[in-house]
């Protein structure tokens, strides 16, 4: 599987993902690049359908990516889980914005649908 490296070593890259994750599933929205908001699509899609699973396993794999916050897995596992039962994938849309000043980076909107 393909990945994007973000410039970063694996460590931080995850603790990057882990945490952008983190903030989609909190706030239903985050502003961040392209290229990240690419990556973690797939985290909050996999975070999402560990809810919908609802088993112990499940639970645990969420815990153990987004570093045991147990007010993130609830939510994933008692809202966004009931929310998304009837949709099989892509419960995140990605919005295009603008280029950041500094580095013209584009920046998007991440959002769940």
């Amino acid at each position: 599987m393909l990945y994007r490296k973000l410039g970063r070593e694996s460590r931080k890259r995850r603790s990057i993902l882990a945490g952008i994750t983190r903030d989609v599933i909190m706030n239903e929205s985050v502003v961040t690049t392209e290229a990240r908001a690419k990556e973690v699509r797939k985290f909050v899609d996999k975070m999402i359908t560990y809810g919908k699973t609802g088993t112990l396993v499940s639970r645990r794999k969420a815990l153990a990516f987004l570093y045991n916050d147990v007010e993130v897995v609830n939510k994933v596992f008692n809202e966004l889980a009931k929310r998304y039962e009837t949709r099989n994938g892509g419960y995140t849309r990605i919005i295009k914005l603008k280029e950041r000043v500094g580095d013209d980076a584009l920046t998007v909107k991440l959002e769940l649908v």
